[in-house]
This record gives C-alpha cells, structure tokens and sequence, in this order.
C-alpha cells in the first residue's frame, strides 16, 4: 500500500510534464494581462481538481486497465468506447506525440540549432529514435526515467531562483485586469493551462492503493494538486519577474530565454538541456502507452487485427508502433507548416480529447443511475456539484477549441479522422451483421 506522502509524489511526479516550460507564454499570449493569467491557472487547477474526484469515483468502483475506455463502454456501450479508442489512437496520442517533439525541439534548437527548421528537424528525429528503440524492446529503465524528472525539476527551480533573484526590472508593466480577453480567448487560454495539468486522470487511478482508504483519498489529491499550482503559479510568477508579461508572450522557450538574460548564453544553453532531456521522458512514455492503446484497438476489432501483432521476442507491438510513428511524423509535418508546431497540435488534438471528456464526466451521472447498486468504495464530494462543475467545464473547453480551431487546418484534419474512424464503425458493424446472418443459414 502507498503511504499519503508518497502517494502525493506519485501524482506529482506524473502531472508535471514538459508543458509548463512551453504553456505559460502561450497563456500570456492569450490573456495579455498579469491578473487574468494567475486566475486562469487557478481555474484549472479547480477544474483539474474536480476531474480527478470524478476518476476516484469511477476508477474505485469499475477498476479496469482500460480506464477510460472501460468507463465509457459501461455507460454508453461498445460503439462509444470504439471511437473513444480510435480518438485515443489517431488522435489524441499521436498529437500528444508530436506536441511534445515539439517542445523538445524549440529547446533542443537553443543547444544546438540547425539551421533553418531547427525545431522541426529534432522534433521528428526524436520521434524516428525513440519510435526504433521501443521496437527493438529497449525501454528507457525506472531509474533513467527517475534521473530525468530530476533534470526537470531541477530546471523548474532554476527557472524560479533565476526569475526572482538574478534578473534586472524588465520595465514598468500593466496592472492586474487592466485588460480582459474575449471570453472565447480565456477558454483558449484553458485549454492550455489544462494542458499543463495533464495526468492527473491516470493519478487518480492510484486513489485504491493508498495507505488509509478513502478517508485519505481526498486530502491526497488536493494536496498534490495545491502543491502542483504553488509550483506552476511560481515558475509563471518568476518569468513574469525576469521577462514580462510582453516578454513572456513573444517567447516561444520562455525558461531558455530567462535564463538568458540572468546567466547569459551558458544558462540558456543549460536549460535547453534540462529541458530537452527531460521532454524525453514524456515523448517515451507517451509512445508506449499509445502503441498499447493501438494493440488493444487491434485486438478487440478484427478488422484492425494489423495493429494486435505483438513480436514475443522483442516484447514490442511493431505494427502499433510503426503506425503510431508514422501518423506522428505527419503531424510533424503539418505542423511545421503552421505559425506553430505546438499551437497547432493542440488545436488537433484539444476538441476531440475535451469532447471525450466530457462524456466521462456525463457518464458519472449515467452510471449512478443505471448501476444504483453499485459498491463505491469512494463517493464525490459535494455530488452533483463537483461533476457538473467538471462536465461544464469540459464542454465549454470542447467548445472553445472548437471555436478557436474552427478556421484552422488541424481542426479539420482531426474531425476528419474521426470521420474515419465513423465510417470504419459502421464497416465493422455492417460486416459482423453479413457474418452472423450468413452463420444463420447455415
């Protein structure tokens, strides 16, 4: 059993990823002011907060590998789940993918830049290198992956002692909510400080092991989320400090380019390297979970029996790799012909992944419903407000990047393979239909 304070490491060690030395820009971009950007990051932890309650609840009471997927097969049955999975493997794990190379390359390019399309180059020869050595069945070990999330926390407080104590005034700045952005803009700005916060439904899958049972579930996750802010809201402070709210806005590497101006080009040099190692660990763990959510997709769907190939003396699903890659690489491509790599891959993946959350928010209500006799080892707290507040958010962040994304090139392209993946359904639908009748004459 995992005592509470480690149970808290846990969670913290999962939601904080490579996002938070990218999104804070992104956020000040959007908001443009200093009080509407620290108010933004305490709506998402709130919401963050009530979301992760919600997987404690359903994770407690339907344990299952399959989470999600398994949550919303119960609720709305196997067709929901279906493109769920499809979502989970076209979509919102290949975007997830190409976000993070993303990252990985705009600090890569601040080490050792190469030329033009610097960003673009690393971001898709990380995903060819790390794609290969999972096929071949070397996985990155528990103790590198443990030494890089020390790399990243330690750059995360280099970042804040360097915003605070080692950079000169950056100026007079405007004052708190002296500007506010259109209300479409602040749920933009959502979406990516949300971003940042990711992980916290696979945190909540740990809610059953904890040392104390579910009286210690709760000050458990609110712990680990406070903390989590104190730390996000200091490194936005601390950029704020040595870059300004202009200066934070126009950064594409906001940590590269603060300790810049504090230590000069050696500081930006090691935070790139801080950074850049670090993202490792998140592209890894991200291409391995979704090769697995490709497998399963095979698995379970004959048609896409291609995909459930696993090679025993590799210890790897290749097919699921190799295609998983293959639709990361593109999405590389397409952003590198976009303003921004990283904000287009958001706008990809941000409208399918919030519309599938919000179904396992609905499904909350759905299943309390439909299975009252349920044993729930652990209940939401303030049922039905906490769901509502998650399920409304989720939808208005739905409709936000919808909005946002609506006139751009990813939003199509993601609706898109979610078209796809429709017409794939109802293929399989209409074949296993064919397939039973002619077993009837028979």
């Amino acid at each position: 059993m995992l005592r509470p304070l480690g149970a808290v490491a846990i969670i913290v060690g999962i939601v904080i990823g490579a996002g938070i030395f990218k999104t804070p820009s992104m956020v000040a971009s959007v908001t443009g002011d200093i009080g509407w950007l620290v108010l933004i990051w305490c709506a998402g932890a709130i919401i963050s907060l009530a979301g992760a309650l919600c997987y404690a609840e359903l994770s407690t009471a339907y344990p299952h590998a399959g989470g999600d997927y398994h949550f919303l097969s119960l609720a709305y049955g196997k067709n929901i789940s279906f493109l769920y999975a499809w979502a989970k493997a076209m979509v919102i794990n290949t975007g997830s993918i190409a976000l993070l190379a993303f990252v990985f390359g705009d600090y890569m390019s601040k080490v050792i830049p190469l030329g033009d399309g610097s960003s673009v180059i690393w971001a898709a020869g990380i995903i060819v290198t790390l794609t290969l050595i999972n096929i071949i069945g070397l996985h990155i070990s528990s103790h590198l992956q443990s030494v890089l999330t020390g790399l990243e926390v330690t750059g995360l407080v280099v970042i804040i002692i360097a915003g605070f104590f080692f950079t000169g005034p950056v100026g007079p700045q405007p004052d708190a909510f002296s500007a506010t952005p259109p209300i479409g803009l602040m749920g933009l700005a959502l979406v990516f400080v949300l971003l940042t916060f990711g992980g916290w439904n696979e945190a909540a899958y740990i809610s059953s092991e904890v040392k104390g049972g579910v009286k210690t579930i709760v000050p458990v996750i609110i712990a680990s989320l406070l903390l989590i802010t104190v730390i996000y809201l200091l490194v936005n402070l601390a950029l704020l400090s040595g870059l300004g709210i202009k200066g934070l806005a126009d950064s594409k590497a906001p940590g590269a380019d603060l300790l810049k101006a504090a230590f000069g080009p050696l500081g930006e040099k090691a935070i790139g390297v801080f950074v850049a190692v670090a993202t490792l660990t998140s592209i890894n763990a991200t291409l391995i979970v979704g090769a697995r959510a490709n497998y399963a997709l095979g698995k379970d769907w004959p048609t896409l029996r291609f995909l459930g190939s696993w090679q025993a003396h590799r210890g790897s699903p290749t097919a699921a790799y190799v295609s998983q890659g293959a639709i990361s690489l593109a999405l590389v491509a397409f952003g590198a012909l976009q303003t921004s790599g990283f904000e287009s891959m958001v706008e990809f993946t941000a409208p399918v992944f919030w519309s599938f959350l919000c179904l396992v928010g609905i499904a909350v209500f759905v299943l309390r419903v439909r299975d009252r006799g349920a044993h729930r080892p652990f209940r939401i707290p303030l049922y039905p407000l906490t769901p509502i507040v998650f399920t409304t958010s989720c939808g208005y962040l739905a409709y936000s990047s919808v909005t946002y994304a609506q006139s751009k090139g990813a939003l199509h392209i993601s609706l898109g393979v979610m078209l796809f993946g429709v017409a794939a359904l109802v293929i399989m639908m209409l074949g296993a239909r064919g397939a039973r009748a002619s077993s009837d004459q028979t």
